[in-house]
């Protein structure tokens, strides 16, 4: 009996079925129906087991005991627990093979609950670890947050500063509009204080005129007056000494024509250029009606100046008295009096050589009339330029000609290779035989077979179209009596 009691004692049973108990109750809503009862049968066989055993410890201390000890404790408590229908289940297994099973139940409870402590320890470690992950996440945020709220105050920041560039800037460009305009204001004075000074120079030069005038005047005056009249070869050196207003102002008015000539260039003939555009397409085309037009004004200003030279020189031959001789004075007659140049007809001589020309090519709707304003000015200039000593002339020029740097420069569409000009853009401006002025040229491979190519086109007559039907301006005949003087 002790043996028995001995091994009871130490397979624990009463612990184990405490066990399984707690764990039975702490999974029970957690399990299903089957795994309940699974536990309840499994709770019921082990406790059936430990009273086989406690059965079999009682039988043999009541042997122990004799016949007749312990049978009152039987009765009062045994029997009594017998007789509410009770019954110990048969055990198809010896005792010592139901308490190693037991032992092994609770080795593997014993496991199952350290796993599930680790189990605990770990899930608690996730979670420490959440809420540490978690608290960092609002650190983040709340970082983020400040954050996004340093960005936003500096968005404002910049904001305002950038408001405050701009009313800097437009300030400041309000100041620069105020100086521009007082700059522009200076520069009219300048040029008030320039035309002034000109003004100034020609009243001197006016001035001296007049004086030198004066001296050989009362020279002549002191010279009537003697009783002996002064050989006669006496005042030629006065003569010569007293130059004429058109020599006088030779330089000026050189200045100014070779700057009214860069003018024409560089404002008018742009001018009439986009004009031609808005009818012909092909920009040489354009070009070359320009440069015929310059070269044509030159032509009809030289020829009108030699005719008006000769009524002049014709009309003051018989009433020239003067130290100058009669060329100076016919000279200084047409540069007081450009006013009587017709030149409106020298612009009908222009356009009727132009219709005539065979370089030119152009729609039949287009009339040359639409440049006569940039021919008239041509002509001016070209007949102003013939009162200067020595005159003013445009080079010779030809299509197909060699390229020379004196002469020319290229145009922006050039072949810088090329040696020979496919056409000119502008002419030369020449005093004498030295080029004061280059004009521009258009330079490509193949010059000569295509200036041959545009010398070989048809002429194309002019005579039906009712825009070149011009009313013949009556010629003025130049008056010696009338001194006008007409600044350039």
């Amino acid at each position: 009996m002790a043996d028995t009691l001995r091994r009871l004692v130490n397979s624990s049973p009463y612990g184990a079925l405490q066990d399984k108990l707690e764990a039975w109750y702490k999974d029970y809503h957690v399990f299903s129906c089957d795994q309940n009862l699974n536990r309840c049968c499994e709770l019921l066989e082990l406790t059936s087991k430990i009273q086989g055993q406690l059965f079999t410890i009682l039988n043999l201390t009541a042997q122990e005991g004799g016949h007749y000890s312990g049978v009152d404790t039987l009765k009062s408590r045994l029997l009594p627990w017998l007789g509410s229908c009770f019954t110990i289940a048969a055990s198809s297994v010896s005792t010592d093979t139901s308490l190693s099973l037991i032992q092994e139940s609770m080795e593997k409870d014993r496991k199952i609950r350290e796993l599930s402590s680790v189990h605990e320890s770990d899930m608690q470690k996730i979670e420490d670890k959440l809420c540490s992950t978690c608290m960092e996440l609002d650190t983040v945020k709340q970082e983020l947050a400040d954050t996004q709220f340093e960005l936003d105050s500096t968005k404002n920041k910049s904001a305002t500063t950038l408001l405050a560039t701009e009313d800097e800037i437009l300030h400041l460009k309000a100041e620069l509009r105020v100086a521009q305009d007082q700059v522009d204001l200076y520069k009219r004075k300048l040029d008030v204080l320039d035309d002034y000074e000109r003004e100034i120079r020609i009243l001197r030069d006016e001035t001296s005129f007049l004086t030198a005038e004066k001296t050989v005047l009362q020279e002549r005056l002191v010279r009537s007056r003697s009783p002996s009249p002064l050989p006669s070869r006496s005042v030629s050196p006065v003569r010569g000494e007293s130059p004429t207003r058109a020599q006088l102002t030779s330089s000026s008015r050189h200045a100014r024509l070779v700057s009214r000539f860069s003018d024409l260039y560089a404002t008018e003939r742009l001018e009439s250029q986009s004009l031609l555009r808005r009818y012909i397409d092909d920009l040489e085309t354009v070009q070359r009606i320009l440069f015929i037009a310059v070269v044509q004004s030159f032509q009809a200003a030289k020829i009108a100046y030699r005719q008006f030279k000769t009524r002049v020189r014709k009309t003051l031959s018989s009433s020239h008295i003067g130290p100058e001789s009669l060329e100076d004075a016919v000279v200084d007659y047409i540069v007081r009096n450009l006013d009587l140049y017709d030149v409106q007809m020298s612009v009908n001589d222009v356009i009727n050589a132009m219709n005539v020309n065979p370089r030119i090519s152009f729609p039949p709707e287009v009339d040359f009339v639409l440049i006569s304003s940039f021919i008239r000015e041509a002509c001016r200039i070209a007949f102003a330029m013939q009162t200067l000593d020595p005159a003013l002339d445009l080079a010779f020029s030809s299509d197909g000609e060699l390229y020379s740097d004196v002469k020319y420069r290229r145009s922006f569409d050039s072949e810088f290779t090329a040696p020979l000009v496919v056409y000119h853009v502008w002419p030369a401006l020449l005093e004498g035989d030295t080029v004061i002025l280059k004009g521009e040229a258009v330079t490509k491979r193949g010059a000569l077979w295509r200036s041959r190519s545009r010398s070989s086109s048809p002429v194309r007559s002019r005579s039906g179209s009712p825009s070149h039907t011009f009313m013949p301006s009556r010629s003025r005949s130049p008056s010696p009596g009338r001194l006008s003087s007409n600044r350039l």
